[in-house]
């Protein structure tokens, strides 16, 4: 069985931006948002339930933050549906990443998670 043939699949990508009007790098204040589709590969309606992220900044430091539904919402994806949204973080520099999982509920009852790939939280310019 491929990945594609498992009943339970959450396929996540996602892309940042930084917000420079948003930010204050004197302050240490640099704000991102971020933008992330959710798409159901499986076979079976899911539901999102909660959110785990972990952010690691420049220095190293791991914040985890842990919440139900995304943006407000609890979206249910039937197969083949996707959902995207955009949010955001502050970090202390300008560097940074952010990876976690979602706690899915499917429409059998059938609990899993969709992994959220790591991605780069960066100001523009700054790794030459």
């Amino acid at each position: 069985m491929t990945e594609y043939e498992h009943p339970y699949h959450i396929e996540v990508s996602a892309e940042s931006f930084y917000l420079a009007e948003q930010s204050d790098p004197e302050e240490a204040h640099y704000v991102f948002a971020y933008r992330i589709t959710l798409r159901n590969t499986g076979s079976v309606a899911a539901q999102l339930v909660s959110r785990h992220w972990i952010i690691t900044d420049g220095n190293g430091d791991v914040q985890e933050v842990r919440g139900l539904g995304v943006v407000g919402e609890h979206p249910e994806l039937a197969p083949g549906e996707s959902f995207e949204y955009t949010s955001g973080c502050a970090l202390p520099t300008p560097v940074g990443s952010m990876r976690g999982t979602y706690q899915m509920v499917a429409a059998d009852g059938e609990r899993f998670e969709a992994e959220i790939p790591e991605f780069a939280l960066l100001v523009p310019n700054v790794l030459h």
